[in-house]
C-alpha cells in the first residue's frame, strides 16, 4: 500500500487538539476536528472553525487520486457541502 497522505497523517496525529490549516487560496484558520479516521489511503474528518464561522460545519476528505486533502463547509442556512480549498499545510495551532 502507498504512504498515507502526509497532511492528513499530521491532521490525524494533531487532533482532537487545535490545528490550524492553510488553504491553496492562501486563507488558514483554526480547527477542531472530532473525529478523523483513514479507509485505507483514504481520509476523512468532521470539525468545527474555532477562530471564526462557529455555526458552520467542517469536512476534510482526500480527492479521488489521494493527492489533495479537501475542506468542505456547511453552514446552518445552507443545504449540502461547498469546497473551500485543500490544505496546503497544517500545523498544531498555538495554545495559549
Amino acid at each position: 500500500m502507498s504512504d498515507l497522505h502526509p497532511i492528513a497523517k499530521r491532521i490525524h496525529n494533531v487532533q482532537p487538539r487545535p490545528v490550524r490549516l492553510e488553504l491553496d487560496s492562501g486563507d488558514a484558520g483554526v480547527f477542531e476536528f472530532s473525529s478523523t479516521e483513514f479507509f485505507q489511503r483514504e481520509f476523512r474528518g468532521e470539525g468545527v472553525r474555532v477562530d471564526d464561522d462557529p455555526d458552520a460545519a467542517f469536512r476534510l476528505i482526500t480527492s479521488d487520486d489521494y493527492e489533495r486533502v479537501l475542506l468542505g463547509r456547511s453552514g446552518p442556512d445552507e443545504e449540502g457541502w461547498s469546497m473551500l480549498g485543500h490544505v496546503v499545510a497544517a500545523e498544531a495551532a498555538n495554545e495559549e
